[in-house]
């Protein structure tokens, strides 16, 4: 019989947590300030109701003898975005957007999901300090899910992600300090990249507010922007390259530029999922740049300029657009939807299935041909070298599984509201994906999501965080046997 669980670790995390983001709340707080804007009110009330609630939770929950097992950790990691995701939703709710609450944590959910999809309109007149707390969610949501990967996912076995221990031999007590190590110099290099990328944007000509948090939502592959028309906006081909480059930057892994800042650079490229990704980013580029100038009429530079800023967005889950691609034709538009569906590097700031899920099930597949052709010889599916374990298939098969079923299940609930075809089908996978925009004239690269009604937002804001915590870190506190104790 298992033991009882302990909620002490849990909350005394989460009220960690809460005291973070109520020191994050005063920064927009301080830009309204300066400003002039009297949201500032609404964000220092905020973060003075989120630290006191986190702070109680320290005080009456610290002791000598908490340990995080694994039913801990599953239970923590769900409470921890929900938790951040409702008190995110605060300043949405109280400032002058005319927000609902629905609205307000739709948006939250998007922002520490680094989903990107929107349901504010007029972004170019909002505050600035609303604009700020919406590249800070992303920015956090961001090392939060790199940090989630690195020290959770593998030790709870999700969706074959133990592929990624950091010792394999390790007891979950010697992992987590090393994985705390890990996660602060992974934090560092987090930092250093955004701030690299910020005088990057600034250098090519985008005003230093706008680069500060443009560069926040681009590592962090986000998409939240200080405009309506995205980066767009700009129509600057320097600040189209930055964004290419720190987008494929944050899709992959972050471990991996801490060995390379630990003298072993070739890891980078030695690393299967890394090239995969690439070739991959390469093809669909390659593709979408010839049907823009063979259909389009546009010339081959302006064609590749735009299919090459807007395939990385999709691929990467950032959610920037530079143009309605929706109305390229059929062929990019079925391209875009499939590469929603990829997403980035394990370990990366992005969603979506992951390159590595995609090898490990080629490998398999490939096997299962061979041994149909050789019935009695003897093959083992591989991935970067390594053998994979029946183990690691098997969570890979079940993971694709229900990421399929829940993304039917999600576009169907959606059809049901009324919703046509694109918008549902697209709404879902967008969600589940954590791409941003969707398909169509509904919800397509140049539309909000404000429009759909607020049963359809709570339904997408629960794809986001399924899809973010990879499903089953969610699902599996659903079913009433992890309940037993």
């Amino acid at each position: 019989m298992s033991r009882v669980l302990d909620f002490r670790p849990i909350l005394f995390i989460l009220g960690v947590l809460l005291s973070t983001l109520a020191v994050a709340m005063m920064l927009p707080a301080l830009v309204d300030v300066a400003t002039g804007h009297r949201d500032w009110q609404v964000f220092a009330a905020s973060a003075g109701l989120t630290l006191f609630i986190g702070v109680s939770l320290i005080l009456t929950t610290r002791g000598s003898d908490m340990k995080i097992g694994i039913r801990e950790a599953f239970v923590l990691t769900t409470a921890s975005w929900l938790g951040m995701t409702f008190f995110a939703a605060l300043p949405f709710t109280f400032a002058g957007l005319n927000l609902s609450f629905a609205d307000a944590f739709f948006e939250a959910m998007s922002g520490i999901t680094t989903t990107g999809s929107t349901v504010i309109i007029g972004l170019d007149a909002a505050p600035p300090g609303i604009l700020l707390w919406r590249a800070l969610l992303q920015w956090l949501g961001g090392i939060g899910i790199i940090v989630t990967a690195v020290a959770v996912l593998p030790m709870l076995q999700v969706g074959g992600m133990q592929i990624f221990r950091l010792e394999s031999s390790d007891t979950s007590e010697k992992v987590l300090p090393r994985a705390a190590q890990t996660s602060t110099a992974i934090g560092s290099i987090y930092l250093a990249l955004t701030l690299v990328c910020a005088l990057g944007y600034w250098v090519a000509g985008m005003p230093g507010f706008d680069a500060v948090a443009h560069a926040m939502t681009t590592i962090a592959t986000g998409g939240f922007s200080t405009s309506d028309a995205s980066i767009g906006v700009f129509d600057n081909w320097a600040i189209d390259s930055i964004a290419i480059v720190f987008m494929i930057t944050g899709s992959l892994p972050f471990v991996l530029y801490l060995q390379a800042a630990r003298g072993r650079p070739e890891s980078l490229w030695r690393d299967s999922q890394v090239r995969w990704f690439l070739a991959i980013v390469l093809a669909v580029v390659a593709l979408i740049s010839l049907s823009l100038y063979l259909s389009q009429e546009l010339g081959l530079g302006v064609s590749i300029r735009a299919a090459a800023f807007n395939a990385v967005s999709v691929i990467t889950g950032t959610g920037y657009s530079t143009a309605a691609f929706d109305t390229w034709g059929t062929f990019p538009l079925i391209l875009f939807f499939a590469m929603m569906f990829i997403g980035g590097c394990a370990g990366s700031t992005t969603c979506g299935i992951k390159v590595f899920r995609f090898q490990v099930l080629y490998a398999v597949a490939s096997m299962q041909i061979k041994r149909l052709l050789q019935p009695h010889g003897v093959f083992i599916p591989h991935y970067n070298r390594n053998p994979v374990t029946e183990e690691i298939a098997l969570s890979v098969l079940g993971f694709v599984f229900f990421y399929i079923l829940v993304f039917m299940l999600l576009a169907l609930g959606l059809s049901t509201l009324g919703l046509d075809f694109m918008t549902s089908l697209s709404g879902a996978a967008t969600a589940i994906s954590n791409v941003g925009p969707g398909l169509g004239s509904t919800i397509g690269p140049v539309n909000t999501f404000a429009d759909l009604p607020d049963a359809a937002k709570w339904m997408l804001s629960a794809g986001m965080l399924l899809g973010r915590l990879e499903l089953f870190t969610v699902l599996v506190i659903l079913t009433p046997a992890f309940w037993r104790s």
